[in-house]
């Protein structure tokens, strides 16, 4: 019987991956290989079967990227509800603070020309060719950056929180209509980690474009608000 794992602030249950609706539709649940449509993988000592205190063991990932490293499902919950109020709180907070400042209807929710597809489509190729906003226009969000965040703030985040409190039986008590939304614990679990996944997603490229665009002036803006902006060439 699988157990349940927690991944630092993103909560994922590791070891339950093969037992899930959604892992089925893409890959293998044989231990050590993964499976990607028509493409099988090798991937022993990371995926479905690695080392534990020596001995090979069948595992969704190894010991020392799961929180805790051993497997025990009562510990693995606790520590995923601990780094999930904390994901809470924090997210109630930057959503407060949001709403008070106006920074929310002022740096990411897109105007209506922004939707234009002809402007869309001009920025998406922007960004395939990494081609980063100077001057004036690096001082605000582009489209893509607003689109993309706010379907995080509005649409990723509420599902997470919710599906996690369907999975909830104590929280069925006090909201039983969560249930008939998401159709029930199992289809409340596969979005679960579908948003999970999606975040993860979000995270990876988002610290890509921060190192694309420039490492060293990103985090300096993050730490002390000041943001060097390099001006358009004239021609």
């Amino acid at each position: 019987m699988p157990t349940r794992r927690s991944i630092g602030a993103n909560m994922v249950p590791t070891t339950t991956l093969p037992s899930y609706p959604w892992r089925r539709w893409k890959t293998a649940i044989r231990p050590g290989l993964t499976r990607v449509g028509s493409l099988t993988f090798d991937t022993t000592g990371f995926l479905g079967l690695s080392e534990v205190d020596g001995e090979a063991s069948a595992r969704g990932f190894p010991d020392w990227l799961t929180i805790p490293s051993y497997q025990d499902l009562a510990t693995g919950r606790r520590w995923h509800f601990f780094f999930a109020w904390l994901f809470v709180i924090n997210g109630f907070i930057y959503l407060a603070y949001g709403l008070f400042s106006r920074h929310l209807r002022r740096d990411i929710l897109p105007a209506g020309s922004e939707l234009a597809p002809a402007h869309i489509g001009h920025e998406i190729v922007n960004h395939a060719r990494l081609r980063f906003p100077k001057g004036a226009e690096a001082r605000h969000y582009n489209t893509l950056q607003k689109l993309t965040y706010a379907a995080v703030i509005f649409l990723l985040l509420p599902l997470m929180i919710l599906t996690g409190l369907t999975m909830s039986p104590g929280f069925n008590a006090v909201a039983p209509w969560l249930l008939d939304v998401f159709g029930g614990r199992q289809s409340a679990r596969t979005i679960h980690f579908l948003t999970a996944f999606s975040l993860t997603a979000f995270v990876v490229v988002h610290v890509a474009m921060v190192i694309l665009s420039g490492v060293f002036n990103n985090l300096r803006s993050m730490i002390t608000g000041y943001y060097a902006i390099e001006q358009e060439d004239r021609q």
